[in-house]
């Protein structure tokens, strides 16, 4: 069962990750004052100063998920693949 549902649970957890980039509000709230989170150091960055470090990570979490969605992609045709073969 664990093949046929792999692709599935893959890009859940992918999109898990990724989403969770996203959740300044739940940081400020779990974090505590010594923890530096990502999303925290961007939203601080951009409220008091713009850096060019924003940005680039900004464009790679882009480009980690267009790269996340061209391989749950590919793991869902490889999927489909192969319940047509063996049906």
């Amino acid at each position: 069962m664990l093949p046929l549902i792999l692709p599935g649970v893959l890009s859940g957890a992918a999109f898990a990750f990724v989403t969770s980039f996203d959740e300044v509000v739940v940081v400020q709230f779990l974090a505590s004052a010594g923890q530096r989170t990502m999303p925290l150091e961007m939203f601080v960055g951009l409220r008091e100063k713009l850096s060019p470090a924003i940005t680039a990570a900004a464009t790679m979490m882009m480009g980690l998920s267009i790269l996340l969605l061209v391989v749950a992609n590919l793991l869902a045709q490889r999927g489909q693949g192969r319940r047509t073969v063996g049906a």
